[in-house]
């Protein structure tokens, strides 16, 4: 997500659907199996703590305006941050929490889905 490119606005309800999808899904799986559940909920985490911690990040930098060449590589920057967080959290997932595959691949495409169809929805409805 490219908080950016949004108004915090849309960055908000963006970041609280995907949380929304995230702990339905978990709680579906939940029904198979407590261990479906918390796995489902790791995927989601590896989209959504990464998105949320990037717009935490691009709000707090609103309030400055910095030099033309900086933005590039500072939302560069901020996507490689988000590609390494998203990794580690599938990492310690799947190793050292012994996460199930299938809800895991399941909510976090589901998650990634949200987060690139909701920004036309809600610019659409707003």
């Amino acid at each position: 997500m490219s908080a950016s490119l949004y108004s915090g606005n849309v960055a908000r309800k963006l970041l609280s659907l995907q949380f929304v999808v995230m702990l339905a899904l978990g709680l579906l799986f939940c029904f198979k199996d407590p261990a479906w559940g918390a796995s489902a909920i790791a995927g989601g985490m590896a989209v959504w703590l990464p998105n949320a911690l990037f717009a935490f990040f691009a709000w707090r930098h609103q309030v400055h305006t910095p030099a033309k060449g900086r933005i590039a590589w500072s939302f560069a920057l901020g996507e490689v941050v988000k590609m390494l967080v998203t990794f580690i959290i599938l990492v310690l997932a799947l190793a050292y929490f012994k996460a199930v595959l299938l809800p895991l691949i399941v909510t976090w495409v589901s998650v990634l889905v949200v987060q690139i169809l909701a920004p036309a929805v809600i610019n659409n409805k707003g």
